[in-house]
Protein backbone atom coordinates (compact mmCIF):
# COMPACT_ATOMS: atom_id res chain seq x y z
CA UNK A 1 0.00 0.00 0.00
CA UNK A 2 3.21 2.32 0.75
CA UNK A 3 5.09 1.32 -2.56
CA UNK A 4 1.62 2.42 -4.49
CA UNK A 5 1.54 5.52 -3.01
CA UNK A 6 4.76 6.58 -3.32
CA UNK A 7 3.56 7.59 -7.10
CA UNK A 8 0.87 10.03 -5.64
CA UNK A 9 2.11 11.29 -2.33
CA UNK A 10 5.18 12.65 -0.77
CA UNK A 11 4.92 12.36 3.04
CA UNK A 12 1.39 13.00 2.69
CA UNK A 13 2.01 16.13 0.09
CA UNK A 14 0.49 15.92 -3.32
CA UNK A 15 3.51 15.17 -5.84
CA UNK A 16 3.70 18.82 -7.19
CA UNK A 17 4.33 20.81 -4.20
CA UNK A 18 6.60 17.09 -2.99
CA UNK A 19 8.84 17.79 -5.80
CA UNK A 20 9.12 21.35 -4.90
CA UNK A 21 9.79 20.77 -1.69
CA UNK A 22 12.50 18.13 -2.54
CA UNK A 23 14.10 20.74 -4.61
CA UNK A 24 14.25 23.36 -1.98
CA UNK A 25 15.84 21.12 0.45
CA UNK A 26 18.67 19.99 -1.61
CA UNK A 27 19.63 23.20 -2.99
CA UNK A 28 17.31 26.16 -1.19
CA UNK A 29 19.08 28.86 -2.98
CA UNK A 30 19.04 27.77 -6.38
CA UNK A 31 15.40 27.19 -5.41
CA UNK A 32 14.87 30.67 -4.39
CA UNK A 33 16.58 32.11 -7.51
CA UNK A 34 14.41 30.24 -9.67
CA UNK A 35 11.38 31.55 -7.87
CA UNK A 36 12.79 34.91 -7.45
CA UNK A 37 13.18 34.90 -11.28
CA UNK A 38 9.89 33.64 -12.07
CA UNK A 39 8.18 36.16 -9.87
CA UNK A 40 10.59 38.93 -11.85
CA UNK A 41 9.61 38.27 -15.13
CA UNK A 42 5.56 37.92 -14.53
CA UNK A 43 6.42 41.40 -12.89
CA UNK A 44 8.09 42.73 -16.25
CA UNK A 45 5.19 40.91 -18.36
CA UNK A 46 2.44 42.58 -16.18
CA UNK A 47 4.25 45.95 -16.24
CA UNK A 48 5.00 45.98 -20.20
CA UNK A 49 1.30 45.78 -20.85
CA UNK A 50 0.56 48.38 -18.70
CA UNK A 51 -0.08 52.20 -19.62
CA UNK A 52 2.65 54.41 -19.61
CA UNK A 53 1.89 56.62 -16.47
CA UNK A 54 1.34 53.28 -14.66
CA UNK A 55 4.77 52.33 -15.60
CA UNK A 56 6.53 55.19 -15.21
CA UNK A 57 5.25 55.78 -11.78
CA UNK A 58 5.65 52.05 -10.90
CA UNK A 59 9.46 51.96 -11.90
CA UNK A 60 9.99 55.33 -10.51
CA UNK A 61 8.88 54.37 -6.71
CA UNK A 62 10.65 50.86 -7.06
CA UNK A 63 13.61 52.22 -7.86
CA UNK A 64 13.36 55.38 -5.51
CA UNK A 65 12.85 52.68 -2.65
CA UNK A 66 16.59 50.96 -4.02
CA UNK A 67 18.03 53.95 -3.93
CA UNK A 68 16.56 55.13 -0.69
CA UNK A 69 18.30 51.87 0.86
CA UNK A 70 21.03 51.88 -0.88
CA UNK A 71 21.54 56.06 0.54
CA UNK A 72 20.42 55.02 3.72
CA UNK A 73 23.27 52.09 3.96
CA UNK A 74 25.86 54.46 2.96
CA UNK A 75 24.64 57.44 5.54
CA UNK A 76 25.28 54.90 7.86
CA UNK A 77 28.39 53.45 7.53
CA UNK A 78 30.30 57.49 7.10
CA UNK A 79 28.18 59.11 9.61
CA UNK A 80 26.76 62.47 9.55
CA UNK A 81 29.72 64.93 9.44
CA UNK A 82 27.35 67.95 9.37
CA UNK A 83 28.03 68.02 12.76
CA UNK A 84 31.53 68.78 11.93
CA UNK A 85 30.80 71.76 9.88
CA UNK A 86 30.48 75.46 10.83
CA UNK A 87 26.89 76.73 10.99
CA UNK A 88 25.43 77.79 7.46
CA UNK A 89 24.23 81.04 8.89
CA UNK A 90 28.38 82.19 9.70
CA UNK A 91 29.00 85.58 8.89
CA UNK A 92 32.22 85.32 7.51
CA UNK A 93 31.39 82.80 4.82
CA UNK A 94 30.90 84.50 1.37
CA UNK A 95 28.62 82.95 -1.72
CA UNK A 96 30.67 80.52 -2.83
CA UNK A 97 32.44 79.13 0.45
CA UNK A 98 28.21 78.79 1.11
CA UNK A 99 27.61 77.09 -1.65
CA UNK A 100 30.72 74.33 -1.22
CA UNK A 101 29.11 73.92 2.37
CA UNK A 102 25.99 72.83 0.56
CA UNK A 103 27.71 70.30 -1.09
CA UNK A 104 29.69 68.39 1.43
CA UNK A 105 26.32 68.87 3.60
CA UNK A 106 24.22 67.17 0.90
CA UNK A 107 27.43 64.48 0.38
CA UNK A 108 27.74 64.02 4.21
CA UNK A 109 24.25 63.68 5.76
CA UNK A 110 23.00 61.03 7.74
CA UNK A 111 21.30 58.00 7.04
CA UNK A 112 18.14 59.80 6.06
CA UNK A 113 19.45 62.69 4.44
CA UNK A 114 21.34 60.07 2.23
CA UNK A 115 18.39 58.03 1.55
CA UNK A 116 16.50 60.79 0.76
CA UNK A 117 18.98 62.59 -2.05
CA UNK A 118 19.31 59.02 -3.70
CA UNK A 119 15.75 58.24 -3.88
CA UNK A 120 15.38 61.23 -5.67
CA UNK A 121 17.96 60.87 -7.78
CA UNK A 122 17.82 56.69 -8.53
CA UNK A 123 13.88 57.71 -9.01
CA UNK A 124 14.20 60.34 -11.03
CA UNK A 125 16.94 58.61 -13.56
CA UNK A 126 14.60 55.71 -13.56
CA UNK A 127 11.23 57.18 -14.21
CA UNK A 128 12.70 59.12 -17.26
CA UNK A 129 14.18 56.06 -18.62
CA UNK A 130 11.21 54.23 -18.49
CA UNK A 131 9.37 57.38 -20.51
CA UNK A 132 11.98 57.90 -22.90
CA UNK A 133 12.71 54.22 -23.65
CA UNK A 134 8.57 53.76 -24.22
CA UNK A 135 8.48 57.05 -26.45
CA UNK A 136 11.57 55.98 -28.77
CA UNK A 137 11.11 52.31 -28.68
CA UNK A 138 14.80 51.98 -27.67
CA UNK A 139 17.70 52.87 -25.13
CA UNK A 140 20.98 54.86 -26.41
CA UNK A 141 23.00 57.44 -25.24
CA UNK A 142 20.23 60.29 -26.07
CA UNK A 143 18.15 58.89 -23.75
CA UNK A 144 20.47 57.82 -21.21
CA UNK A 145 21.59 61.58 -21.00
CA UNK A 146 18.56 63.02 -20.29
CA UNK A 147 18.16 61.02 -17.59
CA UNK A 148 20.79 61.93 -15.88
CA UNK A 149 20.70 65.51 -16.59
CA UNK A 150 16.96 65.21 -14.72
CA UNK A 151 18.21 63.22 -11.90
CA UNK A 152 21.28 65.57 -11.56
CA UNK A 153 19.24 68.56 -11.46
CA UNK A 154 17.00 66.93 -9.11
CA UNK A 155 19.67 65.50 -6.85
CA UNK A 156 21.08 69.47 -6.13
CA UNK A 157 17.40 70.72 -5.68
CA UNK A 158 17.06 68.38 -2.98
CA UNK A 159 20.08 68.29 -1.29
CA UNK A 160 20.36 71.90 -1.47
CA UNK A 161 23.54 72.25 -3.25
CA UNK A 162 24.22 75.51 -5.17
CA UNK A 163 23.20 77.81 -1.78
CA UNK A 164 20.87 81.07 -3.34
CA UNK A 165 21.89 80.03 -7.31
CA UNK A 166 20.20 76.74 -6.72
CA UNK A 167 18.64 76.74 -10.64
CA UNK A 168 21.93 77.80 -12.54
CA UNK A 169 23.50 74.80 -10.12
CA UNK A 170 20.92 72.35 -10.75
CA UNK A 171 21.66 72.74 -14.64
CA UNK A 172 25.11 72.73 -14.30
CA UNK A 173 24.55 69.34 -11.94
CA UNK A 174 23.02 68.02 -14.97
CA UNK A 175 24.50 68.52 -17.39
CA UNK A 176 27.71 66.65 -15.52
CA UNK A 177 25.41 64.04 -14.42
CA UNK A 178 24.99 63.88 -18.31
CA UNK A 179 28.30 64.03 -19.66
CA UNK A 180 29.79 61.74 -16.93
CA UNK A 181 26.72 59.02 -17.96
CA UNK A 182 26.98 59.78 -21.78
CA UNK A 183 30.31 58.78 -21.46
CA UNK A 184 30.10 55.74 -19.62
CA UNK A 185 27.18 55.16 -22.30
CA UNK A 186 29.25 55.26 -25.09
CA UNK A 187 31.96 53.15 -23.22
CA UNK A 188 29.99 50.26 -22.19
CA UNK A 189 29.20 50.14 -26.19
CA UNK A 190 32.53 50.17 -27.12
CA UNK A 191 33.62 47.03 -24.82
CA UNK A 192 30.30 45.29 -25.18
CA UNK A 193 30.23 44.99 -28.97
CA UNK A 194 29.62 41.55 -30.10
CA UNK A 195 32.32 39.05 -31.09
CA UNK A 196 32.18 38.75 -34.68
CA UNK A 197 30.20 35.14 -35.19
CA UNK A 198 27.31 37.50 -33.35
CA UNK A 199 26.13 39.77 -35.88
CA UNK A 200 22.95 38.06 -36.51
CA UNK A 201 22.06 38.60 -33.33
CA UNK A 202 22.28 42.15 -32.51
CA UNK A 203 18.39 42.37 -32.49
CA UNK A 204 18.40 39.02 -30.89
CA UNK A 205 20.18 40.34 -28.12
CA UNK A 206 18.52 43.74 -27.78
CA UNK A 207 15.07 42.49 -27.59
CA UNK A 208 16.20 39.84 -24.62
CA UNK A 209 17.82 42.78 -22.76
CA UNK A 210 15.39 44.86 -22.87
CA UNK A 211 12.70 41.99 -21.35
CA UNK A 212 15.12 40.91 -19.27
CA UNK A 213 15.65 37.89 -20.89
CA UNK A 214 19.11 38.01 -21.73
CA UNK A 215 19.93 34.34 -20.20
CA UNK A 216 18.23 32.66 -23.44
CA UNK A 217 20.51 34.28 -25.50
CA UNK A 218 22.04 30.87 -26.30
CA UNK A 219 18.60 29.21 -26.25
CA UNK A 220 18.26 31.19 -29.71
CA UNK A 221 21.87 30.87 -30.40
CA UNK A 222 21.51 27.06 -29.93
CA UNK A 223 18.45 26.66 -32.54
CA UNK A 224 19.98 29.12 -34.91
CA UNK A 225 16.96 31.65 -34.24
CA UNK A 226 18.76 34.72 -35.41
CA UNK A 227 17.83 38.12 -36.28
CA UNK A 228 16.47 37.37 -39.45
CA UNK A 229 13.72 34.49 -37.41
CA UNK A 230 12.51 37.28 -35.13
CA UNK A 231 9.64 37.68 -37.36
CA UNK A 232 8.88 34.27 -37.72
CA UNK A 233 8.90 33.28 -34.26
CA UNK A 234 6.35 30.91 -32.92
CA UNK A 235 5.92 29.61 -29.64
CA UNK A 236 6.56 26.20 -30.40
CA UNK A 237 9.96 27.26 -32.45
CA UNK A 238 10.89 28.61 -29.09
CA UNK A 239 9.31 25.54 -27.33
CA UNK A 240 12.10 23.38 -29.24
CA UNK A 241 14.85 25.56 -27.93
CA UNK A 242 13.83 25.17 -24.16
CA UNK A 243 12.42 28.31 -23.10
CA UNK A 244 9.70 28.28 -20.45
CA UNK A 245 5.82 29.95 -21.03
CA UNK A 246 6.75 33.15 -19.32
CA UNK A 247 9.58 34.32 -21.38
CA UNK A 248 7.72 32.59 -24.71
CA UNK A 249 5.12 35.10 -24.01
CA UNK A 250 6.75 37.94 -23.67
CA UNK A 251 8.79 37.64 -26.87
CA UNK A 252 6.09 36.91 -28.31
CA UNK A 253 3.78 40.14 -27.12
CA UNK A 254 8.01 41.88 -27.65
CA UNK A 255 7.20 41.03 -31.86
CA UNK A 256 3.76 42.09 -31.59
CA UNK A 257 4.10 45.16 -30.82
CA UNK A 258 7.35 46.06 -32.25
CA UNK A 259 6.21 47.42 -35.60
CA UNK A 260 8.96 46.70 -37.76
CA UNK A 261 9.12 43.08 -37.03
CA UNK A 262 5.39 42.73 -36.78
CA UNK A 263 4.86 44.18 -40.44
CA UNK A 264 7.43 41.80 -41.48
CA UNK A 265 5.63 38.90 -39.72
CA UNK A 266 2.41 39.80 -41.62
CA UNK A 267 4.56 39.80 -45.25
CA UNK A 268 5.74 36.34 -44.37
CA UNK A 269 2.08 34.88 -44.22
Amino acid sequence: MGEGKQGVMVVGIPTKAGGLLEQALQNPVAFVQAKFQEVEVRFKGWLAKQSLPVEAAVVTSTSAVQGAAIGGLMGTLTGDGSSLMPPPNAGNFNPEAMASLKQAQALAGGPLVQARNFAVMTGVNAGISCVMKRLRGKEDVQSSMVAAFGSGAMFSLVSGMGGPNQAANAVTSGLFFALVQGGLFQLGQKFSQPPAEDVYYVKTRSMLSNLGLQNYEKNFKRGLLSDSTLPLLTDSALRDVKIPPGPRLLILDHIERDPELKGRRRGSR
